[in-house]
């Protein structure tokens, strides 16, 4: 091996060594998963513009809770509209509320609530910070009430297949790219309304 050729002997060698390291095609199998397409969102949730005809005033978000969608109020008739995930059922903020805060790559710990319901997440109740592992994603918008915090969020998720369903313990999810847009577009203050 050492004027560049591979020998038998090396080849074999090699192998050997991959096997007793655990390399071996059939172990590996199972991570062939990690490198297939994600799955999105379903296709009549991705981002578009469309015609809009409520009275809301340009700049206000309204969520169709029912529906699955955002719909960021952009005037002359039209809206940007969003697929959404929401809470399940019983578990979702109605009415009207205003962005109190935003956050990029925001920290999330489980309410006490959550983990009541849900023993598991116990175990976050330290908090979990801001990247690519957090339940909030990419951004959040938080959602105020008489200038208190409602404990509901518009935010990122790690798992686009869950927008277009009612999954969430009562916040509003969109897939990543779809909060970063529309954080951008969201000052503290705008007027949320959701139905």
């Amino acid at each position: 091996m050492s004027n560049g050729k591979i020998t038998r002997r090396g080849l074999i060698l090699t192998g050997l060594a991959l096997m007793m390291g655990g390399c071996t095609v059939l172990q590996q199998a199972p991570l062939l998963s990690a490198y297939a397409p994600k799955r999105g969102p379903d296709p009549r949730y991705r981002r578009r513009r469309v015609p809009y005809s409520g009275s809301e005033p340009a700049g206000t978000i309204v969520i169709d809770t029912s529906e699955y969608y955002l719909y960021h109020v952009e005037g002359r008739g039209s809206a940007t509209r969003y697929g959404v995930g929401v809470g399940e059922q019983g578990r979702t903020l109605k009415g009207t509320a205003s962005i109190g805060r935003k956050a990029e790559w925001p920290s999330w710990t489980p309410t006490a609530n959550m983990m009541r319901r849900k023993p598991r997440l116990v175990k976050y109740a330290g908090g979990v910070p801001g990247g690519l592992n957090n339940p909030l994603g990419a951004r959040a918008l938080y959602l105020y009430r008489g200038g208190r915090d409602t404990m509901f969020r518009l935010h990122g998720t790690n798992e686009p297949w869950t927008i277009g369903h009612a999954v969430s313990s009562g916040c509003v999810r969109l897939t990543n790219d779809d909060i970063v847009h529309l954080y951008g577009r969201t000052p503290v203050g705008t007027r949320v309304v959701i139905i």
